[in-house]
């Protein structure tokens, strides 16, 4: 069959081209007109390779700063802060959006439970936890610790309403200065509304105690002394960097940003890859010589026939070959690049991306404990403040009995139908073994199925006068066998007495 990239018409040949970088282009000529070649510079460091700039700096690219190459240092400086609206419009991304959001809301999940002394009937606990919803405590929680991830901090304000506010607000916070009806709730304020108002001890002492901590905040024209907030700061920094973050810390948008562009250009190449894996060449005879416009006609039907099982004939003297790209591993690639965003925010892969990690076999069992332990730090050392001063003014301000309370955050793992019953059990084997030894009776038992909110018997009611009567009885018995033992000769008898 006849080859359609063969030569149509025969045309004078034209000079042959020849790249620039040729080295047998007259170079006699050149030598005649005194040309030498370049004379570049060539590295004289040993050890260093020619495109290595590790251990040294050109005089032209600048010095060192601090002792660090200034390309090294340059890009460390380019990852300062960069601005809290900014923050926002990265934290519009679905993967910043989980990073910042999924842990405030796992935090909380469980919920927790409040403890108040010289309160064996929990009225106390219940009325104040009646009155959550209104303050809609549970979702203040997770906004403290959402929003305060995006921007690098929050601050919530304790709202009291009072005949001067002014007064109020600049003064030292007084919590026995909150009467009836005074609390109204908890305003959160995001750190670009916030101009911090320094005092001369937070500038000038290093040994103050409010060394670089703003005493007082100006908010809407209003200045606030700092105890009347709660203050949240993720990732805080050092003091010679607060000024530059407005006095608060590193948001989870600026330590991820990078890796998220990283992660998300790298998995966008994989259909890309998989579109254009097959790379197909073809070496054609004398094709300086052929018409162009033959050629580009006949590439296009070459393109039509090349897919859908199409046959393709060439001459003896063409050749064609077909290269294929790899795809293997690209996986992991492209898992690794999102692995490292969950590293830097924080959250397991696991469970921002929802699947297993990729490389050294890992099964996820050690990110989940790890979770658990960052869930359970936001919970003590960021929520529980909060929490405390909520239920400390809101039993002034519903004139409650006044009282110490504690937080006990609820395990943060769900069991499932199979674990908990699991759990029942050995729970009832180990009760089993302490009354029989006589350590607890079946009393203790009753009271502490009716008092345990996870057990089958919750609730249930415990009259400890049958308990008395039956233990009585009991001891009648086995007191009146030991004073005659003679009427019981040649008889054996069994007392069985249950703790149950």
């Amino acid at each position: 069959m006849w080859w359609p990239f063969k030569r149509r018409k025969t045309e004078p040949l034209a000079p042959v081209k020849r790249s620039a970088f040729t080295t047998d282009l007259y170079p006699a000529l050149a030598r005649e007109r005194g040309f030498d070649g370049i004379d570049l510079p060539q590295p004289t460091i040993a050890g260093v390779a020619m495109d290595s700039i590790d251990s040294y700096v050109p005089s032209f690219k600048g010095e060192q700063v601090y002792g660090v190459p200034e390309s090294q240092a340059s890009w460390y400086a380019s990852q300062m802060f960069i601005g809290n609206n900014m923050c926002a419009v990265i934290a519009k991304h679905w993967l910043v959006d989980k990073a910042c959001n999924m842990p405030a809301r796992d935090a909380i999940r469980q919920g927790y439970d409040i403890d108040c002394d010289n309160d064996d009937d929990r009225t106390i606990s219940k009325k104040l936890r009646k009155r959550d919803k209104k303050y809609r405590i549970t979702h203040q929680l997770k906004e403290l610790v959402h929003f305060g991830r995006v921007y690098g901090g929050r601050l919530a304000l304790f709202v009291v309403e009072t005949s001067n506010p002014k007064e109020w607000y600049e003064n030292p916070f007084n919590i026995d200065g909150v009467t009836k009806g005074m609390y109204k709730g908890i305003k959160q304020i995001d750190p670009q509304w916030v101009t911090p108002d320094l005092t001369d001890a937070n500038v000038q002492d290093p040994a103050s105690m409010d060394f670089y901590e703003p005493t007082y905040y100006v908010i809407g024209g209003r200045k606030y002394h700092k105890s009347h907030f709660i203050k949240f700061v993720p990732f805080p920094v050092p003091n010679v960097l607060k000024p530059l973050y407005n006095y608060f810390g590193v948001s989870v948008p600026e330590r991820i940003y990078e890796r998220v562009y990283a992660s998300e250009r790298t998995a966008n190449e994989a259909p890309q890859l998989a579109m254009t894996k097959r790379l197909l060449t073809m070496g054609i005879a004398d094709l300086e010589s052929a018409d162009k416009s033959i050629i580009n006609e006949n590439m296009l039907y070459f393109m039509e026939m090349r897919d859908n099982y199409g046959v393709q004939m060439t001459g003896s003297g063409d050749t064609v070959q077909q290269f294929d790209t790899s795809l293997a591993d690209l996986d992991a690639t492209i898992m690794t690049q999102y692995q490292l965003v969950a590293s830097a925010s924080n959250v397991p892969a696991t469970k921002l991306l929802g699947t297993t990690p990729k490389g050294f076999n890992s099964t996820g069992e050690y990110e989940e404990a790890n979770y658990r332990e960052e869930l359970e730090s936001i919970q003590s050392n960021d929520l529980e403040e909060l929490l405390q001063r909520h239920y400390d003014m809101l039993m002034r301000s519903e004139d409650l009995p006044v009282t110490e309370i504690s937080i006990t955050w609820a395990p943060l793992d769900s069991p499932t139908a199979v674990e908990s019953a699991d759990i029942e059990l050995k729970e009832a084997q180990t009760d089993v073994a302490l009354a029989s030894t006589g350590a607890i009776d079946g009393l203790d038992i009753r009271k502490k199925l009716a008092s345990n909110k996870e057990s089958s018997y919750y609730g249930i009611e415990v009259n400890e006068a049958d308990y008395v009567e039956a233990n009585t009885s009991t001891n009648e018995a086995s007191t009146m066998g030991n004073l005659s033992p003679s009427s019981n000769e040649g008889q054996t008898s069994t007392v069985f007495s249950s703790a149950l």
